[in-house]
């Protein structure tokens, strides 16, 4: 088939990178001058840095496995450590290897600045999700499900896990969804719950390796393109002006209802109906200084924005750089940038001890992603990826049991072509 793919981001070019492994004929057009989306590199004042940190996890198989067809070296871009929820003052847990239920229970077990009340509680809660599948009442959030749990356990592990992997805070997050991370994540098989963190930039793990990938298979590769529109003739599809036999809309939900509304109104309400969490990155320097992991856990609040921080030099990029990330960033994008700026730097000051800046921290740059991902609330409508015959969706916002993730939305892109093989 002549396939064309709307967006060039990590899910429109997973679906790019498969249909031409199928043996069609793929053009991507993408609006921006760059590939990657939202998880890319930008320059600040000379670092290569991304717009905004990711990690990836052991249990990002089809990420990975696309990296390895696209000749991206998985070994030299990420650092490869057991999963580690660490905190400045030496408390939180670590996994150690082994038999996925064994290493969570000798984590628990080992775990700083918990009593033995807190562990047996924790273990307990576990045991009960997995007798129910890791299943929960469609409309339960995560601080329902976790009820009852003791503060510390709540405050150091479950709180930074939810923030961190569905950008929503517990309160308002969806439990069903929490519960599908942790047993994917924690309970699928050994290795599926390390931190794949980045000694690169985003750019070079996987976007400019598969558009390479693609210029050297055949694919058509149009930046700085964007589509106005999509029209039907028959079963043929024109998109600016040339025909193809199917679409993939693999750019942004807004983007995707926009195009697909003259054809699917009700798919593009759908896709038009989501509300979004920010996620703001606050680059910080000190020259000199390293901290003693390279990802640590920080309990936030009202005074204090970042619930992790990334220690660069650590993971062999740039020396004395560190990334603070603040996720579920609603009420901190609204107090402005510039103070949750400073905010993040009294944080730093405060939660690490005395001498671990050898230089005073200052901020490099403040990134804010104000559509980083959807909301990730319980009952919520996600669009399936079939729109109508001949154009189907892909993102990390359609369908299925994950929040918004780069193993969502390289899933997503892949599905996407197996729809369009079925389907036509």
């Amino acid at each position: 088939m002549k396939l064309a793919v709307v967006g060039g981001g990590w899910a429109g070019l997973a679906a790019a990178v498969r249909a031409t492994q199928a043996g069609h004929q793929v053009t991507v057009f993408e609006m921006a001058a760059h590939w990657g989306g939202r998880a890319r590199a930008v320059d600040i004042d000379g670092y290569a840095l991304d717009n905004g940190q990711h990690i990836l996890i052991g249990g990002y198989v089809r990420t990975l496995a696309l990296m390895d067809t696209v000749g991206a070296d998985a070994l030299a871009g990420l650092r490869r450590l057991p999963l580690v929820l660490r905190y400045p003052d030496g408390r939180g847990l670590q996994m150690p290897t082994g038999p996925a239920w064994l290493v969570f229970g000798l984590a628990v077990l080992r775990a700083q600045g918990w009593t033995w009340r807190d562990k047996l509680a924790l273990l307990r809660r576990a045991l009960v999700w997995a007798a129910s599948g890791f299943r929960c009442a469609p409309a339960a959030t995560v601080a329902q499900i976790c009820a009852g749990l003791p503060h510390a356990v709540r405050v150091l592990m479950i709180d930074p896990l939810c923030v961190a992997a569905l950008n929503t805070p517990a309160a308002e997050a969806s439990g069903q969804v929490f519960l599908q991370v942790l047993h994917d994540a924690l309970f699928s098989g050994a290795g599926s719950a390390d931190l794949l963190l980045p000694r690169q930039t985003l750019s070079q793990l996987l976007p400019l390796p598969a558009a390479a990938w693609l210029a050297k298979h055949g694919a058509a590769l149009r930046l700085g393109t964007r589509v106005d529109q999509l029209c039907r003739r028959g079963n043929a599809w024109t998109v600016q002006g040339e025909n193809f036999d199917g679409v993939v809309l693999a750019c942004s939900a807004a983007e995707a209802a926009r195009l697909a509304a003259p054809h699917a109104k009700t798919w593009s309400a759908r896709a038009s109906a989501f509300t979004y969490e920010p996620i703001v990155t606050v680059y910080v320097i000190s020259e000199g200084s390293q901290l003693a992991q390279a990802m640590t856990a920080l309990v936030d609040g009202p005074s204090a924005p970042a619930q992790f921080v990334f220690d660069h030099g650590a993971l062999g990029a740039a020396a004395g750089v560190f990334a603070f990330v603040v996720s579920g960033a609603r009420t901190w994008v609204e107090r402005g940038l510039k103070a949750t700026g400073d905010a993040v730097l009294n944080q730093a000051v405060r939660d690490f001890p005395l001498g671990t800046w050898v230089t005073p921290p200052r901020v490099l740059r403040v990134l804010a992603e104000k559509r980083a991902t959807f909301r990730c609330v319980p009952d919520l409508d996600r669009p399936e990826q079939f729109i109508t015959l001949g154009l189907v969706a892909a993102g990390d916002y359609v369908a299925g049991p994950y929040p918004a993730t780069l193993e969502g939305a390289v899933r997503s892109g892949e599905n996407a072509v197996r729809h369009l093989d079925a389907a036509l």
